[in-house]
């Protein structure tokens, strides 16, 4: 960590947190008070001890909202299920996909951008699940 950084994890334990809600369509009239503080430690987080933090590269998962420089939130002690976004482990490289079990027993890993193909996996491919993907931070300003 850059020591100019300082303790991210005590700046981010409580930031305020306003109760009501951001209209996403026609404004509404906003309360001008905090009712709460949030930690985002808890909000992200449910098992500190297996979450890890990874930033992304490349556009084949834009179609979700994760784009190139994003960060996700990965927890290794989530059991994968189907159509869960998963960092994989595949032919040694690391890649973010949504997992897709199909009822003739393919396993996929499926790209969320239209101008990248799926990786269907053979039987015999060693395939690691790495973790699964809880959150994405996306920052407007870097």
């Amino acid at each position: 960590m850059n020591k100019n950084d300082g303790d991210i994890e005590g700046s981010l334990n409580h930031i305020p947190y306003l109760l009501s809600r951001i209209s996403a369509g026609f404004p509404s009239p906003a309360d001008d008070y905090i009712e709460n503080n949030l930690s985002l430690s808890e909000l992200l987080i449910r098992n500190h001890l297996s979450t890890f933090l990874m930033k992304t590269s490349g556009d084949s998962m834009m179609d979700v909202g994760i784009n190139d420089g994003d960060i996700l939130v990965v927890d290794r002690s989530i059991e994968p299920k189907n159509r869960d976004i998963v960092i994989a482990i595949f032919e040694g490289n690391l890649t973010v996909k949504r997992l897709l079990f199909k009822t003739n027993g393919l396993v996929v890993l499926k790209s969320e951008n239209t101008a990248y193909q799926d990786i269907k996996i053979p039987e015999s491919a060693d395939l690691e699940i790495w973790g699964v993907v809880t959150s994405v931070i996306h920052q407007f300003i870097k």
